[in-house]
């Protein structure tokens, strides 16, 4: 880092896992500009440690404890006064970076909202809830945390950290294929089974139906997924998928806590 001391800093975060498709344009359209650069990879075989260290980084090998407390490592290893979080499908656009450089000189606000313009499988969208789609990933290290989610982390605010909202979007590409919707579709659903199961909630055939169903209403037509033409179709689909499957794997978690517990129960006592 060129100087911890400035109160303009910037500390670049984002974790990582076989990322070598996509983390190279997204250090690009960081690297010159920011003060620190901070990855954490959590085993990755594909040459993704490489490539950021061609920039610079600070990568830091690790397991994988979830999203959020991920996150929160890296930014516990950030030093800079000033976080700007990123995933590796993500790119900082010319426009953007000048409104990043000119929001953290001024002062005005602790966080910043950013809107994200994501990119499905080839297809920009631009309604289904995705657009605007305002993401906090500018903040003083000082004022905000990371949620403990296993996934949809969230960033947390002290309650007189100033929010203030930027107008230059932060460009995702968020899934390149539709085998790459399918595998977060399993390991998303997974995560949000699990979670919920720490959190008490309770899942079912009847829930799962019902909840799926109420995912691809919203977004096809609250959110006028319509407007996005087949692609937002298909975007509705797969959130529904998401949520049918997350309940589903949620009632398997019962059931399986359910058998152990019996199992438990009927078991002699040893003497």
């Amino acid at each position: 880092m060129n100087d911890s001391a400035k109160p303009d800093a910037i500390s670049v975060i984002v974790i990582v896992k076989n990322e070598a498709h996509d983390i190279r344009d997204c250090l690009a359209s960081v690297h010159g500009w920011v003060d620190e650069i901070v990855v954490l990879d959590s085993g990755s075989t594909d040459g993704t440690q490489a490539i950021c260290r061609e920039f610079g980084a600070t990568v830091v090998e690790t397991d994988w404890p979830g999203f959020g407390p991920q996150k929160q490592r890296a930014l516990d290893t950030a030093r800079g006064p000033w976080i700007l979080s990123l995933d590796a499908d993500e790119r900082v656009s010319p426009a953007l970076r000048d409104e990043i450089l000119a929001s953290v000189k001024a002062n005005g606000a602790d966080l910043f909202r950013v809107p994200r313009q994501s990119n499905y499988c080839g297809k920009w969208i631009r309604h289904s809830g995705w657009s605007p789609d305002y993401v906090t990933r500018l903040f003083r290290r000082d004022v905000a945390r990371f949620s403990n989610d296993l996934v949809h982390e969230r960033v947390i605010a002290a309650p007189e950290a100033r929010v203030g909202t930027l107008a230059q979007a932060l460009i995702h590409y968020s899934f390149r294929d539709f085998s790459e919707v399918l595998g977060k579709i399993d390991s998303y659903s997974t995560y949000g089974a699990t979670q919920g199961a720490a959190r008490g909630k309770r899942g079912g055939l009847r829930k799962a139906l019902l909840h799926g169903f109420w995912s691809f209403v919203r977004s096809w037509i609250i959110q006028r997924g319509f407007l996005d033409g087949k692609m937002g179709f298909v975007l509705a689909i797969s959130n529904a998928e998401g949520t049918y499957y997350r309940y589903l794997k949620l009632m398997l978690l019962e059931t399986q806590q359910s058998g152990a517990a019996k199992a438990r129960d009927a078991a002699p006592e040893s003497r």
